[in-house]
Parts: C-alpha cells; sequence; structure tokens
C-alpha cells in the first residue's frame, strides 16, 4: 500500500511539473455499474456502488493534448438478483453482492474541443490504470466456505482474490467553467480490466449437502473472475494559473 502512495506522489509530482506553469487539479466522484466475467460459472447480475478519485493535468493553451494523473477509490464487483414470492402474493427481490474495493492510480492523456462560442469544453480522454484490493465483501468468510464447501459454487473464496490488477480507461466528457479559476466537470468511462481479479483452481472432492444426490461428492471447476465497469463522474476543476513578469 506504501508503494501505491509513493507512486501517486510520483505521478502527481511529474504532471505538476511537466510543463513549469499552470496546470489544473481537482476531485471527482459518482456512480459505478459494475459487471464481471466469471469462467465456469453461470452469470451475474450487475452492481451498483460509487467511486471517488482526485487528479491533476497540464493546462495546455489552445486545447493542446493534456497529460493527466488520477488516484481514486473504486468498489467493483457484480450481484445476484433472486426474486422470492411471498404466501401472500408479493414478490420481493434480494440482493446478494460480491464488491471487491480497490485503490488505484491512473496515467493518461485528454483532447479538448471548444462547443461553439461558449467556454465550455468537450473532451475525450485514454489511461493505463493499476489497482489494488484493499478489501472484499462476499457475504461469507473462507471459515463459512471450509464449513460449508458448496457454498463455492456461488461465492468467491477469498483467498483467490489477486490483489494487484490492471487495464485500461476510456471515456469523455465536458468542463464547464464557474469562474476564472474554478469548473465543473461531467464524465462518463468505460473501464475494462485486462487481469484477473479472482483465480480459482478447481475444487475436488467437494461434499453434496443433498442427500438424495447421486454422488456424495462433486467438483468445482477452475474459476476466474474479471472486472468491466462504468462509471459516471461529476467533480470540481481548479485552476493554477503561473504567470511570469519580467
Amino acid at each position: 500500500m506504501k508503494n501505491w502512495l509513493l507512486a501517486w506522489v510520483f505521478l502527481f509530482t511529474m504532471v505538476g511539473h511537466s510543463t513549469g506553469q499552470s496546470f489544473a487539479f481537482g476531485v471527482k466522484g459518482g456512480l459505478t455499474i459494475g459487471t464481471q466475467q466469471w469462467g465456469n460459472s453461470f452469470e451475474r447480475d450487475a452492481l451498483f456502488r460509487y467511486h471517488g478519485a482526485a487528479f491533476i493535468e497540464t493546462l495546455a493553451e489552445a486545447n493542446e493534448f493534456a497529460v493527466f494523473a488520477q488516484a481514486g477509490y473504486h468498489v467493483k464487483g457484480s450481484s445476484i438478483r433472486t426474486n422470492v414470492f411471498t404466501t401472500g402474493g408479493d414478490n420481493r427481490q434480494f440482493v446478494t453482492p460480491f464488491e471487491f474495493r480497490n485503490v488505484g492510480i491512473m496515467l493518461g492523456g485528454k483532447q479538448k474541443f471548444d462547443i461553439g462560442v461558449t467556454d465550455n469544453k468537450l473532451y475525450y480522454l485514454f489511461g493505463v490504470r493499476g489497482e489494488y484490493t484493499i478489501d472484499t465483501d462476499f457475504g461469507i468468510t473462507d471459515e463459512d466456505i471450509i464449513n460449508f464447501p458448496f457454498l463455492a459454487r456461488i461465492y468467491p473464496v477469498e483467498t483467490f482474490v489477486q490483489d494487484f490488477t490492471y487495464g485500461v480507461t476510456l471515456g469523455g466528457g465536458i468542463e464547464v467553467p464557474l469562474g476564472d479559476l474554478v469548473g465543473m466537470v461531467l464524465e462518463f468511462t468505460v473501464n475494462p480490466d485486462f487481469s484477473n481479479q479472482y483465480n480459482q483452481p478447481q475444487i475436488n472432492n467437494v461434499i453434496d449437502p443433498n442427500p438424495n444426490a447421486s454422488r456424495p461428492t462433486f467438483s468445482i471447476p477452475e474459476r476466474q473472475i474479471r472486472n468491466l465497469t462504468f462509471e459516471v463522474t461529476a467533480g470540481f476543476r481548479f485552476l493554477r494559473i503561473v504567470e511570469y513578469i519580467d
């Protein structure tokens, strides 16, 4: 975790001093829609959570290409939604979430465009990122899995969570000035991971809890989980203007 903080400080310093002149910085956050690819398992539903980040970027003239660095917290994962019909005829939905709580850093670039005669600017961005999993919440613990191994059919096992993941971010947004030195940003990004969040080998000789099962034991096949998230973000952007006087 300490290495990740040092990496963020390095990126922040690098971007802040890349021009030796003015730069922009700010904070942002919003809704995360988490989806996952679960190998050798049934399809999971989307998980609706949140994210937050701090960023810094070069401040170029005439919409020139800008470089940015970002550090943030992202809750990723998926869920299972189960509909239960009561004797009274009501339909109740229960959600089982699988959360991976990650911190990460990203380095990328932005290209901006003017919108008519206004000061608003559209932009698209691309970034490469690395993330570290600081916590998870699967609704059960590894001790539960040890006592009831058949639960591994549905739930991830903490032991097989990969702490480090990496991927890319693609997206775009709009910058809206609110004054000379402050503005708002509205942004949408797609964030696919290239590495697995979870790697589980095949688990053999799991006792079937069903007394009428044809076989007393079964195997849970190898499983990998990979993240794909969609983020809707709003935030504030501040300018630090450096002027040189002869």
